[in-house]
This record gives structure tokens, C-alpha cells and sequence, in this order.
């Protein structure tokens, strides 16, 4: 995860350096030096201070952070999270980056945390989707984690999920499942298959032939999954997702699902206002 997340600092601060920070070097002498508070503006749950602390690191490591808030803390408007001192010019040119990511971050770990407590005292794990920010996913499944939340897969390569367009492309249910086994097989993987099914028809099937570690009830309603659980093993994990709301969660994860699949976590967010209060000597 280390080099992962230096690899994002590294991309978006030449996306957004480029050949350099040309207002601060015309303006700001280069003996410069001086500090920044990041403030909380509405409240929320914290998330990425510990990745303002690599991009500080990154980009100059003579910068000091002094932390007064920790990711997963509940913040109110006028905290003060930390204090980054050291040459202004660095600090005014990390400025955004840090901004950027503790916003979005923090933003997702609230809305994580406010969706977490509408399933709580219910056996449901709540799960994020592939529908993230793309270049942002390391940063933006780490929030949802620190907001309470859990990671699904984090991409095409660390699971097998069978969806609907695989098995009509495949030509059926047991064609998807014998073609995946068949590959993994050839290719000495052992990933763990999930099958989505869109109906009970398609969950019968999939039940009477076996060969996948979860199944995905897609767009069924509540009723419909209190009806089929009874009839699927307990050796298989069970998912809901698709058209599930914050109004119908509660009754979802009240059905004995053990996952809830939701893709705004991610992808419907809104930032927290946060801001950096800067004070420069030259």
C-alpha cells in the first residue's frame, strides 16, 4: 500500500506541479518559512490525514506535521485537525493536493459512517463498489474503511465476479461456471467466485450447480430475500445489491444478508469543507 499510495502522490502532484509552481517561486522568497492549521469547517468523520502526512513527507520531507486529529475522529466546525510547518513555498504548493484528498476522503468516510449506523445491530457488513474515482480508488476505499465501511474487491484482478452480462455472453449460468473454473484451473488461480443472479430461477440453477463462494441477489426486494436465504447453503455468502437506499437499507440488512453492496459510498459523496489557515515569514 506504501508504494501505491507514493505512486498517487507522485501522478497528482506532477499533474498538478508540472514544471513547477511558478506563482510561489515568483512570489515567495525561497528562505521563506512559515505554517498552516487545517480547519474544519462543517462537521463530519475525519479521513486522510495520514496521507497529508505522506504528501508532505513526499514532497519535502524538512516539512513538519503536528497532529492534533486522527483519521475516524468525529470533527466539528473550528477543529483544528494540524499544524504544517516549514518553507512556504512547499507548503503553498501541497496545499491543494492535501486539500483535495482529505476533503474527498473525509466526505466519504461520513457518508460511509452515517450509512453504517442505519444497519446497525444487524448482522449486514456494508461494502463499497468498483465506482470510484479513477487514479483515487486506494485513497477513496481507504475512506470507507475509516468511516466504518468494508472493501469489496479492489479490481478485476483480486476476485471473479460472475454478472449478467458474463453469463448471457457466456451462454448461461452453467457455462459462466465452468468456463471460470476451467480458467482458473489453467492458469493455477484460486480467487474467490462470486455469481450475481437477477432472479430465483437463476438462484435455483446456480445453487443445483455449485463451484462459487457468494451470490449476489441483484434488484431482489426484501421479501424476495427473506424468501430465498432459507434455501442457500450456509457455506455460500450472500450479497444484496442494486436500488438499495437509504430509506430501504435497514430493511435489507434486517432480512439476514450478510453483505449490502452500495455504490455511493463512493460515488455520491459530497466533499467536507475543510480549509488550510496559512501565516508566512519572510
Amino acid at each position: 500500500m506504501q508504494e501505491e499510495l507514493e505512486q498517487f502522490i507522485q501522478r497528482a502532484l506532477a499533474e498538478d506541479v508540472g514544471s513547477g509552481d511558478h506563482t510561489s517561486l515568483a512570489c515567495i522568497p525561497e528562505s521563506a518559512t512559515g505554517s498552516a492549521k487545517l480547519l474544519v469547517k462543517e462537521s463530519g468523520i475525519l479521513a486522510g490525514v495520514d496521507v497529508a502526512k505522506a504528501i508532505a513527507a513526499w514532497y519535502d520531507p524538512s516539512l513538519s506535521l503536528t497532529v492534533f486529529l486522527n483519521d475516524g475522529t468525529v470533527v466539528q466546525q473550528g477543529d483544528i485537525v494540524f499544524e504544517i510547518a516549514g518553507s512556504a513555498r512547499s507548503i503553498l504548493t501541497t496545499e491543494r493536493l492535501i486539500l483535495n484528498c482529505m476533503q474527498r476522503m473525509s466526505g466519504i468516510a461520513t457518508q460511509t459512517n452515517s450509512i453504517v449506523k442505519l444497519i446497525e445491530g444487524t448482522n449486514t457488513t456494508l461494502l463499497d463498489t468498483r465506482k470510484t474515482t479513477p487514479g483515487m480508488r486506494l485513497l477513496e476505499k481507504w475512506a470507507v474503511k475509516i468511516g466504518g465501511g468494508s472493501n469489496h474487491r479492489f479490481g478485476l484482478y483480486d476476485m471473479i465476479m460472475i454478472k449478467d452480462n458474463h453469463v448471457d455472453f457466456a451462454g448461461g449460468i452453467p457455462q459462466a461456471l465452468e468456463a471460470v473454473q476451467a480458467y482458473q484451473t489453467s492458469n493455477n488461480l484460486h480467487l474467490k467466485v462470486e455469481l450475481e443472479v437477477r432472479n430465483e430461477k437463476e438462484l435455483d440453477e446456480a445453487i443445483s450447480i455449485g463451484g462459487f463462494d457468494r451470490i449476489m441477489l441483484d434488484n431482489f426486494s426484501p421479501e424476495q430475500i427473506k424468501l430465498v436465504l432459507p434455501k442457500i447453503p450456509s457455506t455460500i455468502e450472500t450479497e444484496a445489491s442494486g436500488g438499495i437506499t437509504i430509506d430501504t437499507i435497514r430493511e435489507y440488512a434486517e432480512t439476514g444478508v450478510q453483505f449490502i453492496s452500495v455504490g455511493a459510498l463512493t460515488h455520491s459523496a459530497k466533499s467536507l469543507d475543510l480549509s488550510l489557515k496559512s501565516t508566512f515569514n519572510v
